[in-house]
């Protein structure tokens, strides 16, 4: 029976449960108070049996002092007469709560730094895209915080202001500042200011200019090279890149940056190199628009995504070493994907690159494999590409 009665341990570890999942509702002013914990009621058989328990636990209680208030009972019981036992703990609120778990200067400076923004923008009082962020509300340094809201405030009265994120007049801001993750947080404000149901692009949302998109390319063809007056590996904005006077008869694509950097002169070719994502961008280029076109990227499901992603840009693209014999030819190579892609609309893949990435989706050859374009032995690799590209078979 004693072991059903609540000792202070048992209640913290209670709390902080109960803290883990409401702080952030607690922090709107959700939440129904006072709070009771009852603490388990001993009958006077229980105390007659496990005496010396029941008295630990009695004055366990009597040295509480860790927040709330202990409420006490007195029992009357035929053979032992009147006993005063602990009953409930009763919490008033959440900052009692948060005393009791150790959270207390944490939970006091979210609900100070809640009230400021509350008290700026109204809209921000339940806003689960600023409750999610309690962390920085209670863990931001005050000089971190204090640029935030100059931060959010200038963007709020300049919603179209096209100056780059440099360029803002707020003390203390550059660039490093606001990089991931803090640009989430930024991100997260704004939308709730503004009473805006979707997740939109940052640049965009704060009514930024974005920096110029940048093409990483080498000329292996000699004669491209020439044209540029002998340069041929450059990293410039596309617009930069767009307006160069020169005719690639194929433009080849990779992911992997040392992969670019390492390929051998190929005449009339133009490599890209680690556009990611963001390969549609090629579509851009007024002289690839005749230009052969090949991609070259891991065998993986976001080496697929990329390929179709390619493919939308430029739609008469190939791919090189990404069918299903270069993956088992190389079987001892092989790698762990560990977050695979999360979509299944590919729809700019062949027949035969379709099949092996819904394999490798489906784990037919094992859980999460992956062939990253840098392991297949470069002789291997050269001897296929150089294929491609000077119009041989693959």
């Amino acid at each position: 029976m004693a072991k059903k009665l609540l000792s202070p341990e048992g209640a913290r570890a209670w709390l902080r449960r109960r803290y883990a999942t409401q702080h952030r509702a607690w922090l709107s002013g959700q939440g129904a108070w006072p709070l009771g914990v009852p603490l388990g009621e001993p009958t006077e058989r229980t105390v007659g049996e496990d005496a010396a328990i029941i008295r630990e636990w009695i004055d366990a209680w009597r040295q509480w002092n860790s927040g709330g208030e202990v409420q006490w009972l007195d029992r009357q019981w035929p053979r032992l007469g009147t006993q005063r036992l602990p009953s409930r703990l009763v919490l008033s609120g959440a900052a009692d709560v948060a005393r009791v778990v150790g959270e207390a200067r944490r939970f006091e400076r979210a609900t100070e730094r809640h009230a400021r923004l509350e008290r700026k923008w109204s809209s921000l009082s339940a806003s689960p895209l600023v409750l999610r962020n309690f962390d920085v509300l209670a863990d931001y340094a005050e000089a971190d915080f204090v640029r935030l809201l100059a931060l959010l405030t200038w963007l709020d009265q300049n919603r179209d202001s096209l100056r780059y994120l440099r360029q803002l007049p707020i003390e203390g801001m550059d660039t490093k500042w606001c990089d991931s993750p803090r640009r989430a947080v930024i991100t997260d404000l704004l939308l709730a200011i503004r009473g805006l149901p979707q997740p939109m692009e940052f640049h965009e949302l704060c009514g930024l200019r974005r920096p110029p998109q940048r093409l990483r390319m080498r000329l292996l063809c000699p004669s491209l090279r020439r044209a540029l007056g002998g340069v041929g590996d450059l990293e410039a904005p596309i617009d930069q890149v767009t307006a160069l006077s020169i005719q690639p008869d194929c433009a080849l694509i990779v992911e992997n940056l040392e992969t670019g950097v390492a390929l051998p002169d190929l005449p009339g070719c133009a490599a890209f190199m680690k556009l990611g994502n963001s390969v549609g961008v090629l579509s851009q280029v007024p002289w690839l628009r005749n230009a052969r076109a090949v991609y070259w990227g891991d065998i993986d499901t976001h080496g697929f995504a990329i390929l179709s992603h390619a493919r939308a840009a430029l739609p008469a693209l190939c791919s090189v070493l990404m069918d299903e014999r270069t993956l088992l030819r190389n079987r001892a190579l092989w790698g762990r994907e560990t977050t695979p892609y999360p979509g299944a609309e590919v729809p700019h893949l062949t027949a035969d690159e379709r099949a092996v990435f819904e394999n490798l989706r489906g784990n037919v050859w094992g859980q999460g494999i992956r062939l990253e374009q840098e392991r297949i032995p470069w002789p291997q690799a050269l001897e296929a590409v150089r294929g491609v590209v000077l119009g041989g078979a693959g």
